[in-house]
């Protein structure tokens, strides 16, 4: 396999039709009691392919998924691809309008869902749609499929073919699509020797399947002919026994997952020593977490920074470089990041800008949105093409990157840079501070003001002045927080990323 790991193009799909000729019988897909061998899958990928092909979709024509993680959810999208049909997983949880906008946006000729989606769905689209389970008022994925042992007309799929559409609003709102050809993920499959992947990893995967972040450890799993264990639904509890009894090798977790996990006071009496490596992406990582985790969980800790518009990646490999846990590590391996000021100039050594990155794993750019897409784009004096990630960060003298905060999250009081990070990070240090966030909202004084959003630990009982005055008295006087609201749980995204907009929107209420 790993010459074929090692061509300079391949896809996913076809490493899974390899596995299934060189060991059909070894386990592919795993979901509570039900798993699917390489065999299996194969096969029902022939069957899907063969039944898109049916109803006349060609290459580059696109589905949509709006469902939970499932073995046919999984199926789906691979057998998608087979045919060179453009996939677009969709959240479940969108509102209507969103899904309306999205389906319409995608022009998808074939939406699968489940049960849990189809209220939502049912008033979103007119999209002929199959259900992956018992839904109702939608012909199911068994009557649907062609018959067994049915084969697909052979598709030659081209690097810059739209291998999926990833729908990420991040925390504002307005879905935009962003295109990953097939040459973006086949960058991602190879990178995963430097990982262990392999026949014998087995992953265990709790996030969401319409979420790049979990995408990005699934398909490489595959491609390397491991084993990847789905749990739909979050469950700390339920997480730790599941790795144990599964001998779990590789897992993708977003930052309050670990946090939740690493704060059950039965983690340290569960046996996770088969780990060789952990992942961690989608939202800041804060440094005393990941040295918890490096003390208390067996394996490596790979922190991944990057957009799921591509660009440039950088990696920590955190169990490697302790000392760094503060950053988000080094650009990745042919990865070119720089930074770039308010004019678009690179700014010099040892000063902050916003992060923008090149790589071989690049979107095309957003789906039907070409304004859009030249307002993500930088392009060097050469023409070289960057994604922006509208992060602002700083180099060290080794070229490890600390982000500072989102650019549009920036509070500017005053006329002086506040970086509601700072003030988070001195939040968390204190011993009744469970979690903390900080946005910027209107001051007729100061332009914007910064104003803090705290959960209280367990049996916590400082009120909300004296916290207020405590940090006040922590920072500079223009860093001063204006008001401080003690939350039950800060408001995030399925992939952990704390809803700043909603926030800002509870602190007007509540004046």
């Amino acid at each position: 396999m790993q010459d074929l790991l090692q061509r300079d193009f391949g896809t996913v799909a076809g490493l899974i039709g390899e596995h299934a000729r060189r060991a059909p019988a070894r386990r592919a897909l795993v979901e509570g009691t039900r798993s699917v061998d390489y065999g299996q899958l194969d096969a029902m990928m022939d069957r899907v392919a063969a039944s898109l092909q049916r109803d006349g979709l060609r290459p580059g024509d696109t589905v949509a998924i709006c469902a939970a993680a499932s073995l046919e959810y999984a199926a789906v999208f691979l057998g998608a691809l087979r045919a060179g049909v453009v996939v677009a997983p969709l959240a479940p949880g969108s509102t209507v309008a969103s899904l309306q906008r999205m389906l319409a946006d995608a022009d998808a000729k074939r939406l699968f869902i489940d049960a849990a989606a189809v209220e939502a769905v049912a008033a979103a689209t007119g999209c002929p749609c199959v259900a992956l389970d018992a839904a109702p008022g939608s012909p199911s994925l068994q009557d649907w499929l062609m018959p067994a042992g049915t084969r697909p007309a052979a598709v030659r799929v081209q690097r810059d073919w739209a291998f999926n559409i990833i729908y990420s609003s991040g925390t504002t709102g307005e879905p935009k699509g962003i295109v990953q050809p097939h040459g973006m993920r086949w960058a991602h499959v190879q990178r995963g020797a430097k990982y262990g992947y392999g026949a014998d990893t087995v992953t265990l995967l709790a996030t969401p399947l319409y979420s790049n972040t979990t995408l990005v450890v699934f398909f490489p799993t595959l491609a390397f002919g491991g084993t990847v264990v789905l749990m739909p639904k979050f469950d700390a509890a339920a997480y730790l026994r599941l790795a144990q009894h599964e001998r779990i090798t590789h897992t993708m977790l977003v930052p309050v997952q670990y946090q939740r996990l690493m704060a059950r006071p039965d983690f340290d009496a569960h046996d996770l020593r088969r780990f060789q490596m952990k992942f961690c992406t989608s939202a800041p990582f804060s440094a005393a977490l990941k040295a918890d985790v490096l003390e208390r969980w067996p394996g490596g800790l790979v922190e991944f920074y990057g957009m799921t518009e591509g660009g440039g990646t950088c990696i920590l490999e955190a169990h490697l470089r302790p000392d760094k846990l503060h950053t988000v590590g080094q650009p990745a391996e042919g990865h070119d990041i720089r930074l770039i000021d308010d004019a678009g100039l690179e700014v010099p050594p040892g000063e902050a800008g916003e992060v923008v990155g090149h790589s071989a794993g690049m979107m095309s750019g957003y789906h039907r949105q070409p304004a859009k897409t030249r307002e993500a784009e930088w392009f060097d004096p050469r023409g070289k093409r960057f994604i922006r990630t509208g992060d602002i960060g700083r180099f060290d003298d080794e070229g490890f990157l600390t982000l500072f905060d989102r650019k549009k999250d920036m509070i500017i009081s005053g006329g002086f840079n506040i970086y509601p990070s700072d003030l988070e990070a001195v939040l968390r240090r204190h011993e009744e501070v469970a979690d903390a966030a900080v946005v910027g909202v209107p001051s007729e004084q100061w332009g914007e003001t910064p104003v803090a959003f705290v959960v209280r630990r367990d049996r916590g009982t400082i009120d909300s002045q004296d916290l207020l005055a405590w940090i006040n008295a922590q920072v500079g006087k223009t860093q001063r927080l204006a008001a401080l609201h003690f939350i039950g749980e800060l408001p995030r995204s399925p992939i952990g990323k704390v809803l700043k907009r909603e926030l800002r929107e509870l602190h007007a209420t509540r004046r």
